[in-house]
């Protein structure tokens, strides 16, 4: 069989996506941090708003960056390729087994903000808690987590734009990154917000596109009942070993349901150890990281449960047509496992405007997924070993210097990762199946570090090693014995990788809570609500190291010097943001409003979760129901309507949250604003300013 497949677009397409869109991006932020730091309180050369967007953000856009962090090459890419494996049990289980574990975050979002209002990251809490060996340890899963999500989200985009392009592997491993480098060097966590929105918009109105036109108005398929058709024929000419009769029609399909367990598991490490996900809760706001979240989730389900119910069964109704790439042949293992399926899938439907459309929506998810990580990473790196390790005494200018510096540093080692993995034969497929197996043992520590304060220091340090080491034994012992050898096919076997998972996950769950209660520890959660309270965004005042006061990491005067040089501090935009800060303050100092909302979090997370993992697909599983066409056209109908709601929350939703704040940046920049008391008249006329004000000065101006 050959694997050999002509690129549908030149190679020059390839570099104009990865180059061009890049720092196209790059130069829409710097214009965006440019009216940020005009018009708002917020200054990306400020260390709190660069690593924590000031923690202002609010539901809207924290959904919109869960979506667009959770939106790897892999949610298009694997989700499509276990739909053309199993059927329509592959994007179910995909999307329902990484669900879940936003809903669950939802959880340790609000505990977060209970707990440790003020950090930077979940690692600080692991310091203040515990101490140095285990900040060490969790350090070390943590950047294995980002390094192995970045491989990831390298590996399968850099797969398909060679296979669509022709571009060389190495050179988009590289490429990919840089243009993100550059936008969140510019402009930080927001930044990162800011790109989330449009790539995640771009993203579903893509999906929007291939699903009208695979369900609509295609000459290949063109309605759900030609797809129902076209799979009921590949049924026969191609059964599914381990589903109902071998039919791509049913949710009864064991090796999907595996694929299911290893998604929860998987997915819980790179959700709870991705700092990624933490800092989306520490830039949230407090009245509404729960929203946030719940909302996130309910979006994030649509884009595989769309795509992949899109192009993953296109793709299998198509394999028997001269127009997929792959005809007259079947594709290879190694094509399927790197992801191709959906690639082939556009390809064929819509030839050079499918790849075209299909190479935007992976860059973009890529991308955006990337930028999630680059500032994780140097998050971690800057507050966590920086500050702690190296220069205890960093002033904001160091830190902020840090930064960047980090995120330089981390692109280039995710495309290192990604080369390395690439040269010794490692795929996206098995990387996705393998992580969570080496990340797993530390899922629950982590995440009773915040939640339960009877969980000891010998707990969480046994619950993360011994979880390792169970899961990488029970990986390389049930392969050899189910195999009888150790190779990189049978490593990435779906039993071997079931059979780490749990064992890494459950195994760190048990010791970790086994250990804790032979002497439980009753911690002072004031300790950790006392975490950076010397820079509180909110405005609490501490003599600081220095005799000055200190706020939001900077010194009294620096921050008058700040304000006198920004003449901009009396405007509109900026008032309202001061009103939302003061309703924070407010909400985090009533314990009752946050045990509220902790409630309604650990409710609304476990009846949902419940419902898509159990209530829904287990008695689908046990009956062995085989799809009518009638019920499959009203399960396209649910996708449809899945996704338009997704894009209503992330694409309508945090413009109508910011509607204010448009409007009276739009009268600002018009020359309509309103005139807000005590502000400083452009003419220079101090007489309007209260008793006792003064105008800034020539050189405050000009500084």
């Amino acid at each position: 069989m050959s694997s050999a497949v002509s690129a549908v677009l030149p190679q020059g397409a390839g570099y104009g996506v990865v180059v061009g869109i890049g720092f196209f991006f790059a130069l829409l932020m710097a214009g965006i941090a440019y009216m940020q730091n005009r018009y708002t309180k917020y200054s990306t050369k400020m260390s709190e708003e660069f690593n924590t967007a000031s923690r202002s953000v609010k539901p809207g856009l924290i959904a919109c960056g869960v979506v667009s962090a959770w939106t790897w090459a892999a949610t298009l890419l694997q989700s499509s390729t276990v739909t053309y494996e199993y059927g329509v049990a592959g994007p179910f289980w995909y999307a329902a087994g990484a669900t879940v574990q936003i809903f669950m975050f939802s959880v340790l979002a609000c505990k977060v903000k209970q707990n440790a209002p003020r950090c930077h990251t979940f690692l600080e809490i692991i310091y203040y808690r515990y101490g140095k060996v285990t900040h060490l340890i969790f350090i070390f899963f943590a950047l294995m987590t980002n390094i192995l999500v970045a491989s990831q989200l390298l590996l399968g985009g850099s797969a398909v734009v060679t296979a669509l392009t022709g571009m060389n592997v190495y050179a988009a491993v590289f490429l990919i990154p840089m243009g993100v480098c550059v936008y969140v060097v510019l402009g930080g966590l927001r930044a990162t917000f800011l790109c989330d929105y449009t790539h995640t918009v771009i993203v579903m109105i893509i999906i929007l596109y291939f699903m009208f036109d695979v369900y609509c108005t295609n000459e290949l398929i063109g309605s759900p009942g030609k797809m129902y058709d076209l799979l009921v024929h590949a049924s026969k000419v191609r059964p599914v070993a381990g589903n109902t009769d071998g039919s791509y029609l049913t949710q009864k399909s064991n090796y999907g349901l595996i694929f299911g367990v290893i998604q929860l598991c998987s997915g819980m490490g790179t959700v709870f150890l991705d700092q990624g996900y933490w800092q989306r809760a520490i830039a949230s706001r407090p009245t509404t990281a729960v929203r946030g979240y719940i909302m996130g989730g309910m979006a994030w389900y649509a884009i595989p449960f769309g795509f992949a119910t899109t192009l993953g069964l296109a793709a299998v109704a198509l394999t028997d047509n001269p127009a997929y790439p792959t005809y007259p042949n079947e594709m290879t293992s190694s094509q399927v496992s790197s992801g191709l399926s959906a690639p082939f899938g556009a390809a064929a439907l819509l030839g050079k405007h499918g790849a075209i459309a299909l190479l935007l929506t992976l860059f973009m998810a890529v991308t955006s997924s990337s930028s999630s990580e680059l500032i994780a990473v140097s998050s971690i790196l800057t507050f966590d070993v920086y500050k702690v390790y190296i220069k205890p005494t960093a002033t904001p200018e160091n830190l902020i210097f840090v930064s960047h510096v980090m995120i330089c540093v981390f692109g280039l080692v995710m495309a290192t990762f990604a080369c390395i993995w690439n040269a010794i034969g490692i795929d996206l497929g098995w990387l996705f199946l393998v992580m969570g197996l080496l990340i797993g043992g530390a899922v629950f520590p982590a995440a009773f570090a915040v939640t339960w304060k009877g969980q000891t220091r010998a707990g969480a340090i046994s619950g993360a090693l011994v979880g390792l080491a169970a899961g990488v034994t029970a990986w390389l012992v049930e392969a050899k014995v189910y195999y009888g050898q150790l190779t990189v096919t049978t490593t990435g076997s779906s039993y071997a990788t079931l059979a780490g998972n749990m064992a890494g996950v459950l195994t760190g769950l048990i010791v970790t809570i086994v250990v804790s209660l032979i002497k439980p520890d009753n911690f002072d959660w004031s300790i950790t609500r006392d975490i950076n309270a010397a820079h509180s965004l909110y405005g609490n005042a501490v003599p600081g190291a220095t005799g000055g006061v200190v706020t939001d990491g900077e010194t009294q005067g620096e921050q008058e010097d700040h304000k006198a040089a920004n003449p901009h501090s009396n405007l509109p935009t900026v008032i309202d943001e001061e009103k939302d800060e003061a309703e924070d303050r407010a909400f985090l100092e009533n314990p009752k409003s946050l045990n509220r909302t902790y409630m309604m979090a650990l409710i609304v997370a476990t009846v949902l979760s419940l419902t898509m993992d159990v209530i829904i697909p287990v008695p689908m599983f046990l009956s062995h129901y085989i799809y009518s066409k009638g019920f499959f056209t009203f399960y396209i109908a649910v996708s449809f309507i899945w996704v338009f709601a997704a894009l209503f929350m992330c694409g309508i939703l945090p413009i109508w949250e910011t509607r204010h704040f448009w409007v009276e940046l739009f009268g600002e920049l018009t020359g309509k604003k309103k005139v807000v008391e005590g502000s400083a008249p452009k003419d220079g006329n101090t007489s309007s300013l209260p008793s006792g004000s003064q105008s800034p000065t020539k050189e405050e101006l000009k500084a």
